[in-house]
Order: structure tokens, then sequence, then C-alpha cells
């Protein structure tokens, strides 16, 4: 039986610095530009190095999102304990460099299946975990519903950001201005139940 081929360990530097190469092109050229000989010579590495660390491409680009998704999910779980967790979630989401990476692989999972799957089910992570973050600030001021429904706030920050990704990169703006205003008003509105807090409840639950 023949054995099956080596692969690099998963904390190598060249491994890193591969993705770090195949995450440079992806966001500059587009995911159809990485190829293991670009990727290679973006790395300042020999072409045989991509498959000696990942079988195959799909694998790369596995780990290429698996890297960003997971150091995503650590930052939106520390912007809970943000002054301002809803103005710090709006910035998270609206970050283009984020938004061109998650699109870029929107358009790969139409190709890729076990790649669809993956950015699936780190969406639903991200949704849940943007979930919690603006459920807790309602819960905390007691925003009622008809003022806010924190589902609705996560989808409509989510669908923004990603529409107007999509439309800059078609050097389409039209809206965008009034979009963000609404929205950043919108939050202004309720950040205002958290300024209304009496001060001495907010200081006594900085010092729990």
């Amino acid at each position: 039986m023949a054995s099956e081929r080596r692969i690099g360990a998963p904390d190598a530097k060249n491994r890193a610095v591969l993705l770090d190469a195949a995450e440079r092109i992806l966001l500059n050229e587009g995911y159809p530009a990485v190829t293991s000989r670009k990727v290679a010579a973006e790395a300042g590495l020999k072409s045989q190095l991509v498959h000696y660390y990942f079988q195959t491409m799909d694998d790369l680009f596995l780990e290429v999102f698996r890297r960003r998704a997971e150091e995503g999910l650590v930052q939106q779980q520390e912007l809970a304990a943000s002054d301002r967790p809803l103005r710090a979630l709006w910035e998270f989401n609206s970050d283009p460099t984020a938004t061109a990476f998650f699109l870029e692989f929107g358009a790969l999972c139409n190709r890729r299946g076990a790649i669809r799957a993956e950015v699936a089910r780190y969406s639903e992570l991200f949704r849940t975990t943007q979930l919690e973050v603006v459920d807790a600030f309602v819960r905390r001021y007691r925003i009622p519903p008809e003022v806010c429904v924190p589902m609705e706030l996560v989808v409509r920050m989510t669908a923004v950001a990603r529409v107007m990704a999509m439309e800059s990169s078609l050097e389409l703006s039209t809206g965008h201005a009034e979009a963000v205003e609404h929205i950043e008003n919108y939050l202004d509105e309720l950040e205002s139940y958290a300024d209304a807090e009496p001060a001495a409840r907010r200081r006594a639950r900085k010092t729990r």
C-alpha cells in the first residue's frame, strides 16, 4: 500500500509565509490569480513547497479563510467589552479589507463545495457572536423591541457593509453616504439609552 504524502507541520514558518502570500494575491488580484506558482513567487519560496504544506489549492484556500475567520471571531467577542459595542461592531463589519476578503471567498464558494461549506459554517458563527453582542446591549439598557430587534440590526449592518463594498469595486457609490449616515444616526439613538443610564449604576458595573 502506498504511504500518504507527508504534509508540512502546521506551525512551520514557511507555511505562514505562504498563507500571507496567498492572502495578498487574493486581495490584490482576486482568487483566480491564486495559483501555486504565483503564491510561491510572492512568498519567495520554491513552488514545490506549496504542495508540501497543502495537498490541494482548496486546502490552501481553506487555511487562508480559517486563519482570518478565527481572528475575526476573537475580535468580535472582544467588542462586548467596548464602551460602544454597537459602534465597534459596525466598524468591524464595514472594514473594507475584511469585507473584500469575504466577497472574494463568496465568489469562490460558487465553484468549490468544500469551501462553501466552511464559509457557511463560519458565517453562522459570526452571526451568532454578533447577535450576542447586540442582544446583551439591548437587554442591559432595556431597549424596547419597537426600537431595536437585535437580529435585524445585525443583518442590516452586515448587508449594508457588503453591498457597499461590492458596489465600490465597481466604482459605484451613489447612496453610500446616506446609508452610512442613517445607520450611524440609528446607533446614536441606541447608544443614548446607555448614556442615559445613571452614573452610579455605570460605576458599579465597572467595579465588578
